[in-house]
């Protein structure tokens, strides 16, 4: 009987002490700094940076937004070349309702008015979409993409963009010879992911970055046409155990594929193509995190 109590016991210190963590973690900031080879890189480009974030889920209960507030603050501390957010700015929204997205409108004002070009894809949650056969809300991602473009942030849709720097000036604009392309691929879940559009328009041997929001639509990208990439929606699992990336939360109650927050196996896309999942920074379901702290991806850039 006694060894019972002690096991019982044992096991809910334990849960005791997972459940506080998870409470605590989530207002620590992981910065993770990554070299991104990228296959015919500018030598102008060598040692930039690209900053990751995203998956803030604006909108959920005890939403993570004081950790965005100063992950904001980082950036613009740090300077990078640009910022790239991985989608899902908010949790999921009433139609019609603009309180998230001011929430989230207000959060990025900070970043949108520094001289960091800001870009950004569309997730699952943007659409409402809580689950893959949710209807996705087409209106208020419209919606939401004509207030981001209107302070600033590009919305990449099925589309991409050329960053020029010179003269330790870095803009938005056309390209030419330096040009480093950034692709910006659309929402899995809500059938809007179009790699082939995303794509059109790059030279082959171009300097390219691509962003997604879902990691699967990096199984779409063909070989060689992605060398370095990243997205978020897994938030690396969320609560995972240690030391054993394809458990988690995610996992175990969603049947999702995850793995803890990282580079990809070489195996997941196509050859010659590689993907960074960031754990984003908000909550999906629960307002817990578990050895998958909030993260700032920095990604130095580097001739492949």
């Amino acid at each position: 009987m006694k060894i019972v109590k002690r096991i019982l016991f044992t096991l809910s210190a334990l849960i005791f002490f997972v459940m506080l963590w998870g409470l605590i973690e989530p207002y620590f900031i992981n910065t993770e700094e990554e070299t991104a080879e990228i296959t015919g890189l500018p030598e102008v480009w060598e040692g930039q940076e690209l900053a990751v974030i995203g998956d803030f889920q604006v909108g959920m209960w005890m939403d993570n937004t004081w950790t965005i507030e100063r992950v904001v603050k980082r950036i613009i501390e740090r300077k990078p070349a640009a910022v790239l957010l991985t989608g899902d700015h908010v949790y999921h929204v009433k139609k019609g309702s603009e309180k998230e997205l001011n929430e989230v409108l207000e959060l990025l004002q900070p970043l949108a008015d520094s001289d960091i070009p800001v870009m950004t894809v569309m997730g699952n949650h943007d659409y409402s979409m809580e689950k893959k056969d949710h209807e996705p809300d087409t209106k208020y991602v419209e919606m939401m993409s004509e207030q981001f473009e209107e302070i600033g942030i590009t919305v990449l849709q099925n589309e991409h963009l050329t960053l020029n720097l010179n003269d330790g000036v870095m803009e938005i604009g056309k390209e030419d010879a330096n040009s480093l392309y950034i692709g910006g691929v659309g929402s899995s879940w809500a059938g809007m992911d179009d790699v082939e559009k995303t794509l059109a328009g790059i030279p082959d041997t171009a300097a390219r970055f691509i962003l997604m929001h879902n990691p699967q639509a990096f199984k779409s990208i063909p070989g060689g046409s992605a060398p370095a990439a990243a997205a978020g929606h897994t938030h690396g699992g969320q609560i995972s155990i240690p030391f054993t990336p394809h458990w988690s939360y995610m996992s175990v109650f969603k049947g999702e594929d995850v793995q803890a927050a990282g580079w990809t196996e070489a195996d997941f896309g196509e050859e010659g193509n590689l993907l960074y999942v960031n754990p984003g920074i908000g909550f999906s379901d629960v307002p817990l995190r578990f050895t998958t702290p909030p993260e700032i991806t920095y990604f130095e850039l580097t001739q492949k």
